[in-house]
């Protein structure tokens, strides 16, 4: 007589959620002004304009960037828009901080899209410990975008969970 194996997790009825599935595919580049500034320092607006028509902008197709300068100059806020508007046609996602930081802006911008119909009233474990590194923001955004409708957040695995949040009856 062969013995039965129930899968309890597959019952309960938690849905899991992996933050990996939000994690950017595409490469992020960094665009630094420090390159296109006199003596790396100092934006002359007709220089920096002039530069910024011979730069090749395709080289950034399809990927995400991040504008920076990593010098200690003191760079206009209308700068970081110019390059803004060379890079929208042909870059897909565009937005001042460095690698970690627009990592960061693409996951809370998933997080934000995301529909919470599926999470009504549902048992939620939010994966942890997995192959890519997941910014401790990310974690935070989704727990806040959840809380208002699930039942419950857990961390973790569904055989192994950290309880974080679970609704009262009232």
């Amino acid at each position: 007589m062969s013995e039965v194996f129930v899968n309890k997790v597959a019952e309960s009825g938690i849905i899991t959620l992996d933050l990996e599935n939000f994690y950017p595919k595409d490469p992020v580049d960094i665009f630094d002004l420090k390159e296109y500034l006199f003596m790396g320092l100092i934006l002359k607006e007709k220089d920096f304009r002039a530069s910024l028509q011979n730069v090749d902008w395709s080289i950034y197709a399809n990927k995400n960037v991040g504008i920076i300068c990593s010098t200690d100059a003191i760079i206009p806020v209308w700068a970081y828009m110019l390059v803004a508007t060379y890079l929208q046609p042909v870059a897909k996602f565009v937005s001042t901080g460095n690698k970690e930081q627009i990592i960061e802006q693409i996951l809370q911008q998933k997080i934000n899209s995301l529909s919470i119909e599926d999470y009504i009233d549902k048992r939620v474990v939010i994966k942890g410990c997995g192959d890519i590194a997941i910014p401790e923001t990310a974690y935070t955004a989704i727990t806040f975008k959840l809380r208002p409708v699930v039942k419950s957040i857990m961390y973790g695995e569904p055989c192994s969970t950290v309880p974080v949040y679970k609704k009262k009856n009232n």
